[in-house]
């Protein structure tokens, strides 16, 4: 598959409720750090894709989980992504040393990311 779901996150604002929940339903190992944009909590879930847990940025949203899809090329996909009516929320945010990515609610409001990995 040439865009597989790369990563998913965890949006919450309630952080230790939601690493809790998960850690005793479905026994994942959750490793905490500290960002430059705060706590971020890694999640390993064994097999599948790895995973993230942060608080929501937004005080009023709901717990959501957001899926990553895998490009290649994150500046031809995004310009590709709002021809089709998708609309940004975040554009090419860089993740030091891993990626970078965006953020945008397709036509009918789900949202996702597109994760574009650091090339080696």
């Amino acid at each position: 598959m040439p865009n597989p779901f790369a990563y998913a996150e965890l949006h919450t604002q309630n952080p230790s409720a939601a690493k809790d929940f998960y850690r005793r339903l479905l026994d994942w190992k959750m490793t905490d750090a500290t960002t430059p944009g705060g706590s971020y909590t890694e999640i390993e879930p064994g097999d599948g894709i790895a995973a993230g847990l942060v608080r929501s940025a937004n005080d009023n949203a709901p717990s959501h989980w957001l899926p990553y899809i895998g490009v290649t090329d994150l500046v031809a996909s995004s310009a590709k992504a709002k021809e089709l009516g998708a609309r940004a929320l975040r554009e090419m945010v860089p993740v030091p040393d891993l990626g970078r990515y965006s953020v945008f609610s397709d036509p009918t409001g789900a949202l996702f990311g597109l994760w574009e990995k650091t090339r080696v």
